[in-house]
């Protein structure tokens, strides 16, 4: 039988990254996102590059119906593996930053991920197979607005349906990485000069590393030695010393 890769975010950065290793190792891929040609072209790479099927849904998931509707094909579809990557990070302050803006960013990275897996879960288990990898962040960990808000929820959230699934072959796994080389922080205009080289990761080493480790069973993957580093440190120093470093780190990226 043939099996069913899903992947939110899918035409570019850590999502496209997946779609090509999952792609790769045998799955037909269901791409979501909302730019329609960017779609169409990504779909045809690899069913070209990797003789695979691809199923296109465009969906802005900060929309209940769109949300709605990838619920829906998931429910009416067999889906082995869901990738929950797609996001998007706010440059101002919460207090400067329009409402919408913060309401979409809650809808994008908190609902819709819970929502799918709410959905994908109850025909994993009855399978006794399936792997949900959600593309979290070490944000997570210190305290940067509504995003590092979202992120963490996803992280423990991951962490939670991993203990209750401990028992059965259904993986999920928080793949919570640094900085990353994608469009992400030029989409949200983020100042990144400062930033030294080696804090960077790849996208397709970092995602290699995650499904790696989500398959093994691992709740948490965090990838790169600096990065595993820093996030014990985040998770053990003082609170009052993390907040700091979270603004600072916040207030740098603002241009």
């Amino acid at each position: 039988m043939e099996s069913w890769a899903l992947v939110t975010g899918a035409t570019a950065g850590i999502g496209e990254s997946f779609t090509r290793l999952l792609a790769e190792n045998g799955y037909n891929i269901v791409l979501v996102a909302r730019d329609l040609p960017r779609l169409k072209e990504r779909a045809l790479a690899l069913e070209s590059s990797y003789q695979i099927s691809t199923v296109v849904l465009q969906a802005d998931l900060a929309t209940d119906a769109d949300c709605l509707s990838i619920e829906n094909y998931i429910s009416n579809n067999q889906i082995d593996v869901l990738i929950n990557n797609a996001g998007f990070g706010i440059n101002k302050a919460f207090t400067a930053s329009p409402l919408d803006s913060e309401q979409q960013l809650l809808d994008v990275l908190v609902r819709t991920p819970m929502r799918l897996m709410h959905v994908a879960l109850p025909a994993m288990k009855a399978r006794n197979k399936g792997v949900i990898i959600n593309v979290s962040s070490v944000a997570g960990w210190i305290a940067g607005g509504t995003y590092s808000a979202s992120k963490s929820y996803l992280t423990v959230l991951s962490e939670s349906l991993h203990t209750e699934l401990s028992q059965t072959n259904v993986k999920i796994c928080a793949l919570c990485p640094g900085f990353t080389r994608t469009e992400f922080h030029q989409r949200g205009r983020m100042s990144m000069s400062a930033l030294p080289a080696f804090m960077w990761l790849n996208a397709d080493k970092l995602v290699a590393t995650a499904w790696k480790e989500a398959v093994a069973g691992k709740a948490v993957s965090v990838p790169g030695a600096q990065y595993k580093i820093l996030t014990f440190i985040m998770r053990n120093a003082p609170r009052s010393w993390v907040r700091k470093i979270g603004m600072r780190v916040r207030v740098k990226q603002r241009k």
